[in-house]
Formats: structure tokens, C-alpha cells, sequence
């Protein structure tokens, strides 16, 4: 009978130490991730289903294992490392909140300067983020909805600009839908070109349906534009444009040489320029003229456009 018991009790420790041994493997071994992710609100296991889609290598085991060692924050989450043991992991996401930093894009600027504040303000390398730019985005300018990010420390270029692409894009398809009905690429795009201009040359946002007034009104006589804004594209975006700027420029951006609005947008914009595209005012505007005050004279004929040029420059 002890003889019995001996072996079972024998048996019972070598399961037992299996059991460990395999679950101290299993807390050991090697686990790839990003060094910072998001982690979405809701349950452990909706969470564990969330990673696992974002192509993170859990299982329900790691539910169990979250259950003991708490909850997993929301938001966003610095691991510190691309590879760590699964412990490690599943420890750091219930207590390694990431820090965050602010990126603000203003309505107006050329993703040139963007990508620059994202390289400076996140400590990015600036030649990565133009490759993932140039590589991810649909279009080279205007893809961007001015908006503060707030961004973690630590995020990589590529999983970076994959974010602020689909957000922008998301909010571009709602924006749309709610002015159309429906969303159509090459549509939208086209009024972000136009809009772009309006950006660029409105002080404000009441002028916009106006400047956009004189868009359409110019085109429809076969006018060229000729407005400076459009010369602040990319690097450009805050250089003062003299009129050697304009003779030398043989980008699409100059409206003193090319006809119509650039085929792509000058820079990133609000959607009250791009309401303002769609909905220009109704007016015989042909000119306006910045006036002492920073705002606009507008003007049907050039007669009055020249006074207003004439009492700006006294």
C-alpha cells in the first residue's frame, strides 16, 4: 500500500513539475511585438482578440495569465522592446503607459513641414517618414486633416504615418458623405485642390466662400489665377514669393504660368476650405487685395483693384 502511494505521489510531482516547467517555458519564451502599441478599451479577452488580428502571436492562456496579473491598460502602451519574454509583455501592458506627445497640424501647411514637426517633436529619422509617406499615402499632398495628434514616444515611422493616414482618411470619407451622400476619390481630391488655394489665400475663415468665389469666377473667364499662395508648396510653404520666385518657378503650383487650380492640392486643409470649394459665394469678384488690417478688399474690376493696391502699399 505505501509502495502504492509512493508511486502516485510520484506521479502527481512529475505532472506537476511538467506542468511548470512547461509554463515557465511558455513565460519565457521570445515574443515579438512593436516597441509601442495601442491597446483598445474593453474586456481582456476583446483585447487578446484585438491583438491577436493585429497580428500579435497570444493565445487564451494569456486571457488567464491577464486575469492574475491585472487588467491591460487602454491606449497606448511603451513595451520598450521589438522582442521580450511573454512575462514581460503581459506584465508591461498593465503597467508601461507610453508618454505622449502633442503634433499639431495647422490648416494650411504642406506635409513637407509636417513630416519635419512629426521628425522633430517624436525624435524620427525624416528621410524614413518621407519613404513610409511616399510608400502608404494616395496622393503626395493634402492627405493630412490639420488636428492635434497626440502621438506616443517611441511609435515607428511606418506604423506612424499608417495612423495619421487612417484618420485623416476616415474623417475625409465622413466629412464626405455628409456634403455628397458618398464618397468618390478623385471627387474629393478635386475639391481639396481648390480648397488648398482658398486656404492659402483666405485671412479667415468668412472670406473662404468668397476667395472661393473669385476661383470660379476667374476660371470661368479664362483667367489665369495668379495668387501667390500657391507658390507656398512644400519647402516653400512660409517663403515670401517676389516676383524672381515667380518668373523662375516651373512647378504646376505657379498660377502665373499654368491656367486652373494645381492638379494637387497646395497644402493640408480645414473642412471649412473645403466647404468653401463646394459652396463658393455668389459674387462677381475677380480681385482681392490684403488690406492694412490683414483681411481682404475684394473687387469686380481692376479699376478698384488697383486702388485697393494703391492705399495697401501707403
Amino acid at each position: 500500500m505505501n509502495d502504492k502511494k509512493l508511486i502516485i505521489m510520484k506521479c502527481i510531482f512529475e505532472i506537476v513539475l511538467i506542468i511548470i516547467l512547461s509554463f515557465m517555458y511558455y513565460l519565457n519564451k521570445p515574443l515579438d511585438t512593436s516597441k509601442v502599441l495601442y491597446i483598445p478599451q474593453g474586456s481582456i479577452n476583446q483585447i487578446i482578440t484585438q491583438l491577436r488580428n493585429d497580428n500579435y502571436k497570444l493565445s487564451k492562456l494569456d486571457s488567464l495569465l491577464l486575469r492574475v496579473i491585472g487588467s491591460p491598460q487602454s491606449g497606448w502602451v511603451n513595451i520598450g522592446t521589438t522582442r521580450s519574454t511573454r512575462a514581460d509583455f503581459l506584465y508591461k501592458l498593465t503597467t508601461a503607459k507610453a508618454a505622449l506627445q502633442n503634433v499639431t497640424l495647422i490648416p494650411g501647411e504642406t506635409t513637407h513641414i509636417f513630416l519635419n514637426q512629426l521628425s522633430s517633436n517624436l525624435k524620427l529619422d525624416r528621410e524614413i517618414l518621407q519613404k513610409e509617406f511616399d510608400n502608404q499615402s494616395i496622393i503626395s499632398e493634402g492627405i493630412f486633416v490639420p488636428n492635434t495628434y497626440m502621438m506616443p514616444m517611441g511609435i515607428t515611422e511606418k506604423e506612424l504615418i499608417r495612423i495619421l493616414l487612417d484618420k485623416s482618411i476616415k474623417q475625409m470619407k465622413e466629412f464626405s458623405i455628409k456634403l455628397f451622400g458618398t464618397y468618390n476619390e478623385k471627387k474629393w481630391f478635386h475639391y481639396v485642390a481648390i480648397a488648398s488655394v482658398i486656404q492659402k489665400e483666405s485671412a479667415n475663415v468668412t472670406e473662404m466662400p468668397l476667395v472661393s468665389s473669385v476661383i470660379y469666377n476667374r476660371i470661368k473667364k479664362n483667367m489665369m489665377l495668379q495668387m501667390d499662395g500657391t507658390l507656398n508648396y512644400g519647402e516653400f510653404s512660409h517663403i515670401k514669393v517676389t516676383p524672381k520666385r515667380i518668373r523662375e518657378d516651373t512647378s504646376i503650383y505657379n498660377t502665373y504660368k499654368n491656367s486652373g487650380v494645381p492638379s494637387l492640392p497646395v497644402c493640408n486643409v480645414s473642412f471649412e476650405a473645403i466647404k468653401a470649394a463646394v459652396f463658393p459665394a455668389t459674387t462677381d469678384y475677380l480681385y482681392f487685395m490684403k488690406s492694412s488690417n490683414g483681411t481682404h478688399n475684394f473687387s469686380c474690376n481692376y479699376s478698384t483693384h488697383l486702388r485697393n493696391i494703391k492705399h495697401a502699399t501707403k
